[in-house]
């Protein structure tokens, strides 16, 4: 069975490909240093099982699972984080808190092998949801343009869009899908910020100049940038109070 190892700790990496050794059944293909490199070698290699340290460089370990098209089993490390370790024990998902014991990590592998056969991906989908809502996700958004990873401020976001089962992400630098739910950025955006204005729009409100009034009970938010956004009925009593007019 084909094994990834993604941690940019060198000395992590090396004791978990030495903790290894007791499992031949087990082959280490690649180890990764960062989460682009990570990506690349889950579409490369189709790994059974993945090694996977949440705090890393350029982009962590959650961002990077929300890349990967049907993820492969995943056994976390990571150092003392409150907010991934409660995630974790709400889905069942394993991890190794840093620093961790041969035996603790023999545990783990076991675990694993016993229920390989249950598919891992709905239960990784429901922690990168949970996963989604901590502090420390919430200030930028993550998506992948090809081979390419393109990292997005959220005070760059004009508006997003609802596009079928994608919302379109719209920037001064053009537009952007990410496989997410309007349920989901209406949740983990700063509502100071950012309204649901409309069932098919949320609008970051530092974007707008001027709310204008557009058949019967409707409004059309027209932005700094010349876009104009529908707002809904419900969408213009939010704007209304939160802009104080």
């Amino acid at each position: 069975m084909k094994v990834l190892i993604i941690d940019d700790e060198p000395l992590a990496r090396m004791i978990v490909q030495e903790y290894l050794q007791d499992f031949p059944v087990l082959e280490i293909l690649q180890e990764c240093s960062d989460g682009f490199e990570g990506l690349k070698a889950i579409q490369q290699h189709r790994p059974d099982l993945i090694f996977l340290d949440i705090q890393m460089p350029k982009i962590n370990g959650f961002e990077m699972l929300e890349l990967v098209e049907n993820p492969p089993a995943v056994i976390f490390t990571t150092a003392f984080d409150e907010y991934a370790i409660k995630a974790f024990e709400a889905h069942a998902v394993d991890y190794l808190l840093k620093p961790f014991s041969k035996d603790r990590f023999n545990k783990a592998i076991q675990k694993w092998l016993d229920s390989k056969n249950v598919p891992a991906s709905a239960n990784t989908t429901m922690l990168l949801e949970d996963a989604s809502q901590s502090p420390s996700q919430k200030h930028r958004v993550v998506i992948k343009i090809g081979s390419k990873i393109k990292i997005i401020p959220v005070t760059d976001i004009r508006f997003l869009e609802a596009a079928d089962d994608y919302v379109k992400i719209h920037t001064a630098e053009g537009s952007f899908l990410k496989n997410k739910t309007m349920n989901h950025f209406e949740t983990i955006l700063d509502p100071a910020h950012f309204v649901r204005c409309h069932r098919s729009y949320i609008l970051n409100v530092q974007h707008i100049t001027r709310i204008e009034a557009y058949e019967k009970d409707n409004h059309i938010a027209l932005l700094k940038s010349g876009e104009q956004i529908a707002v809904s009925r419900s969408g213009y009593a939010k704007l209304k109070k939160m802009l104080d007019v």
